[in-house]
C-alpha cells in the first residue's frame, strides 16, 4: 500500500512538472508587456551595435514592394498612382500621390510582430483573440508597441557552410548546422542579437515566384529553440517563412512561428535580402530597423538597413 502511494505521489509530481513546463505566460518582463524580446535591447546593446561600424558601409536588407512579387496565399499588392493635381499656385505647382492595396504587413519583406501568431487563440503573455482582435486593428500586441531596434546583427550563412550557392527547398536547418556555420565564420551568438539566416533562396524571389512559394529551406524546431536560448531578438531570413516548409512532421503547421512569437516575444523578419551580406562575408554588423507605427498592425513593411 505505500510503495502504490509512493507511485501515485510521483506520478502525480511528474505531470504537475510538465504541465508548470508549458507555463509560458506571463512572460519574463510582467503580465503587461507588449514589447517582448525588444526588452534585451538595453542602451549597452545599443552602443555595442555602433562600435561595429568601422567601415561605414551599408547594405539594405528590404527588397523592392512592387506586384512582381510573390506573396503568400491570397495576400495581395498593388500600387496606383491617380491623376496628376494641380495647377497650385502661380508657380504651377503639380504633384502625384498613390494608392496602396495590400495586407500591407504580411507582404514582400516582412516584420511579424506579437500579435500575427497565436497558439490556439492565445497569444503572447496570454492574451486571447476574442478581448484583443478588433475589426479597426489589434488593441494589444499592435505592431506600434515595438519601438525603434538598433542591436547587434549577425549573419549566419548556413548556404556556405554546407558548399552550396543555395539550399534545397525543404531542407530543415538543424542546431548542428547553425553551429557548424558559426564556427566557420569565428562567429558567436549573444544575448540581444538580431539573427539572420542565408539560404540562397533569395535568388528566387521575383524570377520563379511559383519556386520561391511552393517550399522552402528553413529552420526547424530544434534549431530555433537553440535560438531562444541564446536569447535572441528576432530571426530573419532570405525565405517566406524563416522556418522550414514543409515541416519534416505533416501534421504541423508554422509550429517555429509559435515557438518564437507567443511563446517567447522573439520577432520574425521573412523575405529580407542577405545576398550582398553573404557574399561580403559581412556577419556581424550593426542592424537598424523601426517598424512602422502601423496602430493596431500585426506585422510592418520596411527596409532594415546593416552597417558595418
Amino acid at each position: 500500500m505505500r510503495r502504490s502511494l509512493i507511485f501515485t505521489f510521483v506520478v502525480v509530481f511528474v505531470a504537475c512538472s510538465s504541465v508548470a513546463q508549458d507555463n509560458w505566460y506571463p512572460s519574463q518582463w510582467g503580465a503587461g508587456d507588449q514589447r517582448g524580446a525588444a526588452n534585451r535591447i538595453t542602451p549597452a546593446k545599443v552602443l555595442e551595435a555602433k562600435n561595429l561600424i568601422t567601415r561605414g558601409q551599408t547594405y539594405q536588407m528590404g527588397r523592392v514592394y512592387e506586384a512582381a512579387m510573390p506573396v503568400f496565399g491570397t495576400r495581395h499588392y498593388s500600387l496606383r498612382i491617380p491623376k496628376m493635381f494641380g495647377p497650385n499656385g502661380t508657380n504651377d505647382m503639380y504633384y502625384h500621390d498613390e494608392i496602396v492595396s495590400a495586407e500591407l504587413g504580411q507582404v514582400g519583406t516582412q516584420f511579424d510582430g506579437l500579435g500575427h501568431v497565436g497558439i490556439g487563440d492565445v497569444f503572447y503573455n496570454g492574451n486571447r483573440e476574442r478581448d484583443f482582435a478588433k475589426a479597426e486593428g489589434l488593441t494589444k500586441l499592435g505592431v506600434e508597441n515595438v519601438g525603434a531596434l538598433a542591436t547587434r546583427g549577425v549573419l549566419i550563412d548556413v548556404a556556405a557552410a554546407k558548399g552550396q550557392a543555395m539550399l534545397a527547398g525543404g531542407y530543415e536547418i538543424t542546431r548542428a548546422d547553425i553551429e557548424g556555420a558559426l564556427k566557420r565564420q569565428n562567429t558567436a551568438i549573444r544575448s540581444g542579437d538580431a539573427v539572420f539566416i542565408h539560404t540562397g533562396w533569395g535568388a528566387l524571389w521575383v524570377k520563379d515566384n511559383a519556386g520561391y512559394t511552393a517550399n522552402a529551406p528553413g529552420i526547424g524546431i530544434g534549431a530555433a529553440q537553440y535560438l531562444v536560448e541564446r536569447e535572441v531578438v528576432l530571426v530573419g531570413a532570405d525565405t517566406w517563412a524563416v522556418e522550414v516548409v514543409p515541416n519534416p512532421d505533416a501534421s504541423l503547421a508554422f509550429p517555429v512561428h509559435q515557438l518564437f512569437l507567443p511563446r517567447n516575444g522573439i520577432y520574425i523578419f521573412e523575405n529580407l535580402a542577405t545576398e550582398d551580406l553573404a557574399r561580403d562575408g559581412a556577419y556581424e554588423f550593426a542592424f537598424f530597423f523601426a517598424p512602422l507605427r502601423l496602430k493596431g498592425a500585426s506585422g510592418s513593411p520596411g527596409n532594415p538597413l546593416a552597417i558595418r
